[in-house]
């Protein structure tokens, strides 16, 4: 029988709890909650055989400040000392045990803000797990969907072992490099590897499971796939860190729920423990700093320190679909899937009044997005500056099929036929789109500007370039331009900068317009980012040229600008 170990002020749990329902600790109200847990546990939970003892904490915090060291930049091989945060999270996981001494709880959720140290912290509970839980055949795994995503963390874990004198010689790593697959601990014969559920590896014995970027899940297979050997062990344990999400029928979205629900006494299970960092209702944080302590528990320490999210936040405005990322990410705001690109006020403020044949003879960059034989096609020229301080100008045109376009102006509920009058939408004959007329245009444009290229969706392009050399007419330097975050994201990054910083403007041509109204972006793990056409709200083939046009007119600029000049001696 483990007896209740009296808290004194040498607890850290006990006192980071304290100083959070003091107010002495900035915290949102789900890290409030868990610290009203862990006081109200301290009383009742030994009636219902759970104990918190002392010693438990003390050893796996001495582990990481002895043993383990960081890695990276300034942190290069120190001792790692966990902050008071950690301290909580780390002193409860281990320190909360059943009357046999057993780790009381089995799942762990984490949710914080990107950058405060969640990645390392849950590599030293695995190395922990490896090495100082007493288990024999400990198996540790830091799992994923997929294998990539899975070596992100583990290398955190390698890292670690390399910095520290005491791991480096105790533990046999299988591969080299980079490439270093498994941890292995001879003594007992324990490991720690990365583990993905599209390897299709079924059988594991979890001792210790890591689940990173639960955010990016989209099942629970790789989550249930370790629950599965949960029979096999007596104090296994999962731990899930995420940032926040934007789908809530997500799994992440069905465990945040179930962890505030749990924190909150809206839901009893003493084997699950939560720490969710988030914003008060009242919040906000893009006009008061001080919330910012709320989904940044590392931020006091300077993790990622304020200058940093205070860059996010500068690039966020206006922005709505870079918002959402820097409120999610940042603020641990979950946010909707679908957001706007561009907020209807940074749009129309770029909006000024020019005809596009007064530009004649101006270079220009374009983006061509060919649609499908029915869809919207579009083409979007960035005419470049002459004069200092002025801006690029951009020149769009589009296409429909003649006929059906009063069935489309039913299903997209915007106004085709006035906008063919007004000149503003070019039909051609027919059920589908006549390449040859967008050919044709190109070979007349290439009289009007200096067309220096044209960036293309490698999509339905061939036939063009077949008809125009079938005919004999001479098309600008045509360039594929991917549409994955490869080459999206780089582009969207210049379209807003230069959009924000009033470096170009448009004449407010109504279908780019809408398009521009209807653009979402969606985002990788890395924040990358690019436009999605299934995501949007309606038709945004134009500021998908437009996105293109960018990649290539505006990288142009920047090249030039950066280019190193000759230095006379």
């Amino acid at each position: 029988m483990v007896k209740k170990t009296r808290t004194t002020s040498r607890d850290p749990v006990t006192t980071y709890a304290r100083n959070v329902l003091s107010g002495k600790i900035i915290a949102g109200p789900h890290v409030r909650a868990a610290c009203q847990r862990h006081m109200q546990d301290l009383e009742e939970a030994p009636s219902r055989g759970f104990f918190f003892d002392l010693e438990k904490v003390k050893r796996v915090i001495g582990f990481f400040r002895d043993v383990l060291c960081l890695n990276g930049g300034e942190y290069e091989g120190k001792p790692y000392q966990l902050l008071d945060w950690q301290c909580f999270v780390a002193g409860s996981l281990f320190g909360w045990v059943d009357a046999d001494g057993h780790r009381r709880f089995r799942v762990t959720y984490i949710e914080a803000g990107k950058g405060c140290g969640k990645s390392p912290l849950v590599a030293g509970f695995g190395l922990y797990g490896l090495m100082a839980d007493g288990e024999s055949r400990a198996e540790v795994y830091a799992a994923a969907t997929k294998k990539d995503q899975a070596m992100v963390l583990f290398r955190d874990a390698v890292a670690m072992v390399d910095q520290s004198p005491q791991l480096f010689n105790r533990l046999k790593r299988s591969g080299v490099g980079q490439q270093v697959w498994n941890l292995a601990y001879l003594k007992t014969a324990s490991f720690f590897r990365p583990i993905s559920s599209d390897a299709g590896q079924s059988g594991p014995r979890p001792h210790i499971s890591i689940i990173d970027e639960f955010h990016e899940h989209k099942t629970n297979h790789a989550l249930e796939m370790q629950r599965a050997g949960f029979k096999f062990r007596k104090q296994p344990l999962i731990v899930i860190i995420t940032n926040s999400g934007s789908d809530k029928q997500s799994p992440c979205g069905t465990y945040h729920d179930y962890a505030i629900q749990v924190a909150s006494g809206q839901r009893v299970d003493d084997e699950f423990f939560g720490y969710v960092c988030a914003l008060d209702e009242t919040d906000d944080p893009f006009a008061d700093e001080e919330c910012w302590h709320k989904a940044n528990p590392s931020l006091k320490y300077g993790l990622p320190g304020k200058k940093y999210i205070r860059g996010q936040v500068n690039e966020a405005r206006g922005m709505p679909g870079k918002e959402a990322i820097v409120r999610r990410l940042n603020f641990c705001q979950w946010t909707e899937a679908e957001n706007p690109w561009i907020s209807a006020g940074i749009w129309m403020g770029a909006r000024r009044v020019y005809d596009w044949r007064d530009l004649r003879g101006r270079k220009a960059y374009g983006g061509l997005d060919l649609g499908s034989t029915t869809d919207l096609t579009g083409l979007v020229l960035w005419v470049e500056p002459i004069e200092i301080g002025e801006p690029w100008h951009l020149v769009p045109f589009a296409w429909l099929p003649d006929e059906g376009l009063g069935r489309k102006e039913e299903l997209d509920r915007v106004p085709y036929f006035a906008w063919k009058t007004a000149g503003f939408l070019e039909t051609t004959p027919g059920k589908a789109i006549s390449k040859r007329f967008v050919l044709q245009r190109l070979v007349e444009l290439q009289d009007c500007f200096d067309i220096q290229c044209i960036a293309y969706d490698r999509w339905r392009i061939e036939d063009l370039m077949q008809m125009a050399n079938d005919d004999g007419y001479r098309l600008p330097e045509l360039i594929p331009f991917g549409q994955g975050y490869k080459d999206m994201s780089p582009a969207l990054d210049m379209f807003e900068s230069a959009l924000l910083n009033g470096e170009v403007v448009h004449n407010g041509h109504p279908i780019l317009t809408m398009c521009a109204a209807n653009a979402v972006t969606v985002a990788d793990a890395a924040e990358n980012r690019k436009l999605d056409k299934n995501k949007a709200t309606g038709r945004i083939d134009l500021m998908v040229a437009a996105v293109m046009g960018a990649g290539v007119g505006l990288v142009n600029k920047i090249e030039k600008k950066t280019k190193p000049r000759a230095i006379l001696l």
